[in-house]
């Protein structure tokens, strides 16, 4: 089996086990990809995910040499939603963490970017490293990089294909944060449950939202805004004001109530 699959408590941890490879991407890997997050999607037990890999080696990028071995390898280039990486041209519903120990690296680095955050040990190497044998980026990189770091330092990375270090990566907003090397999928599981105790209608919303206005212009941004917000609190919110009203959520907890 190359993806495992693990409930922690309301977290879906989904590994890649191809340490042979190091957790390069092939078809089938790609597809259990994508099978594992649409779990995520569908249950509702689950509010969280997380993405890592084994061997101290979060993801090489897509399996070039599965590539030109397999006949069928063309089907992997389609101009569809089923990405060389798996779920990279989704949008997920609920926030995935990435748990990245050593290289997350080419297409690699692309599944990155597709979480919603990025726990880097302190000697993880990150960069686009598919330019140095002229391999394209076609699984959302050069859309969600430069939305995340800037378009200037996004085209740094995207024309050298220098390697990132974590303190690089952290400091430019590419990684949320760096940790000691090994710990990566622990602080990953950590930040993860804090996710899940959250409030999840109104966090939810505010994450749509904030996904959502790329691209479009800032009256009908602000305006959808108000539509998902009031929509979460319909949902519920107001029971959650009422809660923080009567004392709920404060001193520093931020668990309570359920809007």
């Amino acid at each position: 089996m190359s993806v495992i699959e693990e409930v922690v408590g309301p977290v879906l941890v989904v590994t890649i086990d191809r340490p042979e490879v190091r957790n390069a991407v092939d078809r089938p890997t790609a597809d259990r990809l994508s099978a594992a997050f649409e779990r995520l999607e569908t249950d509702e037990d689950l509010t969280v995910g997380v993405l890592t890999g084994t061997g101290g080696t979060f993801c090489a990028g897509a399996d070039l040499h599965a590539m030109g071995e397999d006949p069928s390898r063309a089907n992997r280039l389609e101009r569809t939603t089923r990405a060389p990486m798996g779920p990279t041209r989704t949008a997920p519903a609920k926030p995935v963490v990435a748990a990245i120990e050593g290289h997350a690296v080419a297409g690699g680095l692309e599944l990155a970017l597709w979480a919603d955050l990025r726990i880097v040990a302190e000697d993880a190497v990150l960069g686009v490293f598919c330019r140095r044998w002229g391999v394209p980026l076609i699984d959302g990189g050069t859309v969600r990089l430069p939305r995340l770091i800037g378009e200037g330092r996004a085209l740094d990375l995207v024309l050298t294909g220098r390697a990132v270090g974590a303190e690089e990566a952290v400091q430019i907003g590419l990684a949320t944060r760096s940790c000691p090397p090994g710990s990566a999928r622990a602080e990953a599981l950590a930040l993860a449950g804090e996710l899940a105790a959250l409030p999840q209608t109104t966090m939810l919303a505010d994450r749509a939202s904030l996904l959502e206005s790329y691209g479009v212009a800032l009256p009908e941004a602000l305006l959808e805004e108000h539509d998902g917000g009031l929509a979460a609190i319909e949902a519920g919110g107001m029971a959650a004001v009422e809660r923080f009203r009567a004392g709920e959520g404060r001193h520093g907890d931020p668990t309570t109530g359920s809007g």
